[in-house]
């Protein structure tokens, strides 16, 4: 799997059946060990930036969570209802990661809450690097930084962007077997959050089975049904946003 586009190399299967991949073809006359060797160097120089990102949280108080999740899963609408009920308690600061248009940048700013948007282009991920440059145009301390990553269950999972935490997000619109789809990206993630949960009376949807797959692939990965429409279990990830605060000044005085 290349960690740069997220397309397949080497040996795929189509219908089971196993056949080649198409090679790196965006990248004719590389050889298989070469996209190798730029993929690691391109995550050592990630690594990076990440690694500066993070002593800027740390130096500043901030908790960073990376919010990861595939298109069309709620991100922004969780991430707003969010921004609503916990902005009296802490600062909040928003980066958003979008192929194009400002769209949920301009969502998050009607809540108050300063937000920068990053536009990746033809990029499927935010990297260190990006976000490096996105800090520089906000001002926090002693709060919480919200980056929402591009709509991507792949890519993502490989970039460090100097978070504390990884929260993956999964609509009941979508499957139970995403995790087991995407294994890296809910590996990587410390909370699933499993939203939409409101529209569970209407659809053919396993929630047993998703957290078994959850646990599967991260028997450590902490788990909280949400609807950001009714505020159901909201609380449970406002708590759990709280502590992971707690701890991050605690770890900061010590």
């Amino acid at each position: 799997m290349c960690t740069v586009c997220g397309c397949e190399t080497g040996e795929m299967k189509i219908d089971g059946a196993q056949s080649r991949g198409h090679g790196h073809s965006h990248a004719p006359g590389f050889t298989q060990e070469r996209m190798v060797q730029i993929e690691t160097d391109i995550l050592a120089k990630n690594n990076e930036y990440a690694a500066a990102n993070r002593e800027v949280f740390a130096g500043s108080n901030v908790l960073a969570l990376n919010l990861v999740s595939s298109p069309g899963s709620g991100k922004t609408t969780l991430l707003t209802r969010t921004i609503e009920d916990i902005a009296g308690n802490t600062s909040l600061a928003v980066i958003e990661g979008d192929q194009q248009t400002t769209n949920d940048a301009d969502r998050i700013r009607e809540t108050g809450v300063q937000a920068v948007q990053i536009n990746t282009g033809k990029g499927c991920h935010l990297d260190g690097h990006m976000v490096g440059h996105a800090l520089e145009k906000l001002s926090i301390e002693d709060g919480i930084l919200f980056i929402e990553n591009v709509g991507n269950l792949v890519c993502p999972a490989s970039f460090d962007l100097g978070e504390a935490h990884k929260v993956v997000i999964l609509s009941v619109t979508e499957g139970e077997d995403k995790p087991i789809k995407y294994p890296d990206m809910f590996h990587a993630s410390d909370v699933m959050l499993l939203t939409k949960t409101d529209l569970l009376p209407y659809l053919d949807f396993d929630v047993d089975l998703c957290l078994d797959y959850a646990r599967r692939v991260n028997p450590n990965i902490e788990i909280f049904q949400v609807s950001p429409k009714t505020g159901e279990g909201m609380q449970n990830w406002y708590s759990w946003i709280a502590s992971r605060q707690a701890s991050n000044e605690i770890a900061r005085s010590g």
